[in-house]
């Protein structure tokens, strides 16, 4: 008990990136928040193994586990607290989060059509006893925020690992609800964009 209120009491802040939006608001369009706030997303990364990038039930979208990928490499390899700071950590899920939105937008043809994110599962490589997995991935919840205001505000598990596939720093999973059932999706499939 005296540990978690430790943690709880005397949090630390990572340093987040400065938008460099004035203090002008923010729209309420997901893609023009990402304009507004300088954001371009990655092209969508293909799977890496025997799996689909995302499945669709009703208006339920669930995206399959994205890590910190720049054009086809690992950007952010290793264990969060030994071999990467905690702020590069932080940096890796705000990474994992973008490549996962490039995977929602090629589903749905637009971030617009994305009505609420409602979960993320996301793991942290680090070693037994690191603690500050949820802190990490803040990375990735501050940045669902900052693109979809109160509608990014989600759910989540922050879980350490003892190894990730690829030696990434971090692997998030997302659930998502959109405007449309699976039948009236819009055509272009994630694979078709990510070779584009």
């Amino acid at each position: 008990m005296i540990e978690l209120y430790a943690l709880v009491s005397n949090p630390v802040k990572l340093d987040t990136q400065e938008s460099s939006v004035s203090s002008k608001p923010l729209s309420h369009s997901p893609e023009q928040r990402l304009q507004q706030l300088g954001i371009a997303l990655p092209r969508p990364q293909l799977p890496a193994a025997n799996y689909v990038p995302v499945t669709q039930s009703g208006r339920l979208v669930f995206l399959a586990g994205q890590g910190p990928l720049s054009e086809g490499r690992v950007a952010y390899a290793g264990k969060v607290g030994r071999d990467l700071t905690e702020q590069q950590g932080y940096e890796a899920a705000r990474l994992t989060i973008l490549n996962s939105l490039a995977i929602l937008r090629a589903y749905a043809g637009s971030l617009d059509n994305v009505t609420r994110i409602l979960k993320l599962l996301a793991w942290v490589n680090c070693e037994e006893g690191f603690a500050r997995e949820h802190l990490i991935i803040n990375g990735a919840s501050d940045l669902l925020v900052e693109v979809f205001g109160d509608r990014g505000r989600h759910a989540r598990s922050a879980v350490g690992a003892h190894d990730l596939p690829m030696n990434v720093a971090v692997e998030i999973e997302l659930i998502a609800e959109v405007n449309f059932d699976a039948d009236a999706r819009p055509a272009q499939s994630v694979q078709q964009q990510a070779h584009t």
